[in-house]
């Protein structure tokens, strides 16, 4: 089974994993590159995070996305034109955060389980997701 890690999750994963569910750092802790992803829309996340000071790296975000992102650790799903498109026509009632948007439209397009904290993403129907 493959797995797109929510921001947040990839965040924790990297530095914070007192923060996953022990089922989640088991899962991740066994899984290959090839079995979790990203959506490119989560570096950015990072960086705008680090832009306004909510976030505090170790090193320069260019350098912390740099390791954070090699291809032998864990797979970058694009923002291809059609993940635009899906993410402006979820099914149902989403919210309106357009990273969040991003996010789902790569799981639902990818076919891939979305490991996410946030409660909202986790009661949306048409996406699925395991809390991390």
């Amino acid at each position: 089974m493959k797995y797109l890690l929510d921001t947040n999750v990839w965040f924790w994963m990297l530095g914070m994993q007192d923060k996953l569910r022990p089922s989640v750092k088991e899962m991740l802790r066994d899984a290959v590159a090839s079995e979790i992803g990203i959506s490119a829309i989560s570096p950015w996340e990072i960086a705008k995070k680090v832009s306004l000071g909510k976030l505090v790296l170790s090193c320069p975000i260019d350098k912390w996305i740099e390791s954070a992102t090699r291809p032998e650790e864990i797979e970058m799903f694009p923002l291809t034109p059609e993940v635009a498109v899906e993410s402006t026509k979820l099914p149902g009632c989403f919210h309106n955060d357009p990273a969040d948007q991003i996010i789902v439209a790569t799981a639902r397009l990818h076919g891939l389980v979305l490991l996410t904290s946030d409660e909202r993403i986790r009661k949306y129907a048409h996406v699925k997701s395991f809390w991390a």
